[in-house]
């Protein structure tokens, strides 16, 4: 049994499940789980899944840490530094996404903006800005570390914003990058100077309603 809802939720009103996690929430994961314009199969079980793993904790995780991290080790502003990480990661990213909506091919659209946000939790990780924060030496990384982290974390929003428009919007301001055009997502063009500490995107929920 679902931890969520109960199993028939999903099929008997998706109206209860827009009110209790949101229309972004339910919109990201009919066009993860499902191909457009195919057939597939949908389930709470599912839905679920993608709920906790992905948008709780890859996206929703990663955007608080990141804007907590920043907030803490440099008082809310981004550091200016000549060059960012993960350039090749992002080589090209939005002309694949666009090749894909042009093609109708939503749902691997969405796979490679969400390969990214992987990169950018594994990033997170590699580097140990806690770590790097402890040492004065290593000061030039972790600023090179926070600001590769919210220009990743800007780019990938902005390609989700057909996928998640709420969430993508209340994000993009936070980070005072309110710009969601396409021009935008390319890596490298944020310009984030501040961000502000988030509360979580997507809260998670550890029981279903009575």
């Amino acid at each position: 049994r679902s931890t969520l809802f109960p199993y028939t939720t999903l099929f008997r009103s998706p109206f209860a499940i827009i009110e209790r996690f949101g229309v972004d929430a339910l919109r990201f994961y009919l066009m993860r789980d499902v191909q457009f314009g195919g057939d597939g199969s949908v389930s709470p079980a599912a839905f679920e899944q993608r709920y906790e793993s992905e948008l709780a904790n890859d996206l929703g995780n990663l955007a608080s840490r990141v804007s907590a991290m920043v907030v803490k080790y440099r008082d809310g502003a981004v550091p200016a530094v000549a060059a960012l990480d993960l350039d090749e990661d992002f080589d090209g990213l939005a002309d694949a996404v666009a090749a894909c909506l042009d093609r109708g091919e939503l749902t691997q659209a969405l796979e490679a903006i969400w390969v990214r946000v992987r990169r950018l939790n594994r990033y997170v990780e590699e580097q140990a800005p806690w770590k790097l924060a402890k040492d004065e030496a290593l000061q030039p990384q972790l600023d090179v570390a926070l600001a590769t982290l919210i220009e990743g974390l800007r780019t990938v929003t902005v390609l989700l914003a057909a996928y998640l428009p709420e969430t993508a919007e209340r994000l993009l301001a936070a980070l005072g990058a309110p710009d969601d055009a396409w021009a935008a997502a390319a890596f490298g063009a944020g310009g984030v100077t501040r961000v502000e500490k988030l509360a979580p995107l997507f809260p998670k929920h550890d029981a279903a309603p009575a």
